[in-house]
């Protein structure tokens, strides 16, 4: 009580620049409650000036990142520590998972321990997102790698459940391979994990149980991260695979690469532009890869036909996604100019260039624009005035998006 009559004072006065005052003094009241048997928090607060203005902010600014404060209280500790609000790498990330399942001999130990890591490394990126300290595409590959560090530590200990349930070695190898925004590292916080499941039998084992066991642990993946619960839930959406969701959830190697040999459209070649074999089996994952790279980046390029049936679909897509009553002409992501035309016309240029250029081969979409840039096959229209600067942003309202192919 006698900490929070000195602290208050000051937080009130922050909370009353914020732009939501009632929010935050709510969520801190509910946050104090919940903490008040630790006695590190408030004095945290009440030592550490910038670690209270920053709690303060937050309360206020995002009601997502409230949320997960309020799951992992522990997570107030990270304020005011500029090394902590830094996002862990991939590998970091792959071997905290990995030690924390371990400890568990069970399934569902190992997937909260999992979960948990998950939801205090969102807190991590959230909280460094809303102070500023990250911009959108260091936000996009933080939330992708700590998504793509959930999946292979799941898959592990997906495949160590069938190990202990059936008491006997697996039968086939795993594999994950990441799609749409996932696979191209640009995850959102509400975003689910696009993800196609490969397997292929081990020497000697029999197919049936193979494709049985793959089927098993890729439900079980499935199941165990969007199970409710007190971390965030990842959805994992595998209606991406070849057939959509007529086609099975799992399947080998093999089926794969007949599949693509003898169905593969331009539309799939594109699709196949964000995919990314990065979970499971690391061999599997590399001949997974080689198998699609001559799919995607087609030896030469696109045909007229193939550029006209790319552009047929594309406009149909605009017509059937755009919401009723929106306006083309500022709708964000589906209007003109829009994300949807920017993703759009630097993966034509991947389809028609990338088997010459390098730099192309890559699932990330703002990769992939600096490299067309660089080739020469986008025109990079710079503002040098304000004048200009609104004759850009005209542009933009018109249905023209800043980098326009070279003709």
């Amino acid at each position: 009580a006698a900490i929070q009559k000195s602290l208050l004072p000051a937080m009130l006065a922050w909370f009353a620049e914020s732009p939501n005052p009632d929010l935050a003094l709510l969520s801190f009241r509910q946050l104090s409650e919940e903490l008040g048997d630790s006695p590190w928090y408030l004095r945290k607060l009440r030592d550490e000036g910038t670690g209270a203005q920053q709690l303060a902010r937050m309360l206020s600014a995002s009601q997502y990142v409230t949320g997960l404060i309020r799951r992992a209280p522990d997570s107030v500790a990270l304020l005011g520590d500029e090394d902590a609000l830094v996002p862990r790498e991939l590998n970091r990330l792959d071997t905290e998972m990995e030690l924390a399942a371990a400890r568990h001999r069970i399934p569902d130990g190992a997937i909260l321990a999992i979960r948990r890591i998950r939801r205090r490394e969102l807190s991590r990126v959230a909280m460094a997102d809303v102070l500023g300290r990250l911009d959108v595409v260091e936000v996009g590959e933080a939330l992708s790698a700590i998504n793509t560090a959930t999946l292979r530590a799941t898959l592990r200990t997906a495949e160590a459940a069938w190990v202990e349930s059936n008491e006997r070695e697996l039968p086939a190898r795993s594999a994950g391979v990441l799609r749409g925004r996932l696979g191209g590292s640009h995850s959102c916080y509400g975003s689910d994990a696009d993800v196609m499941f490969v397997y292929e039998p081990v020497e000697n084992a029999d197919p049936h149980e193979a494709k049985a066991c793959s089927f098993w642990i890729a439900q079980l993946l499935r199941k165990m991260l969007a199970a409710p619960g007190s971390d965030p839930a990842l959805e994992v959406d595998a209606d991406l695979r070849p057939e959509g969701k007529s086609g099975p959830l799992v399947r080998s190697f093999a089926s794969y690469r007949a599949y693509y040999q003898k169905w593969a459209d331009t539309w799939e070649a594109q699709a196949l532009l964000r995919a990314n074999p990065v979970v499971g089996d690391g061999d599997l994952c590399q001949r997974f890869a080689e198998l699609i790279d001559p799919i995607r980046y087609p030896a030469e390029g696109l045909t007229a036909a193939e550029v006209r049936e790319i552009r047929r679909i594309k406009a149909r897509v605009d017509s059937e996604r755009l919401p009723r009553g929106a306006n083309p002409n500022t709708h964000l992501k589906l209007g003109r100019g829009g994300l949807a035309d920017v993703e759009w016309t630097i993966q034509l240029l991947q389809l028609e260039h990338a088997h010459h250029v390098p730099g192309l081969r890559t699932t990330r979409t703002l990769a992939a624009i600096e490299a067309a840039t660089e080739a020469g096959l986008l025109i990079q229209e710079d503002a040098d005035s304000l004048t200009e600067a609104w004759r850009m942003v005209t542009r933009i309202r018109n249905g023209v998006v800043l980098w326009r192919a070279k003709p």
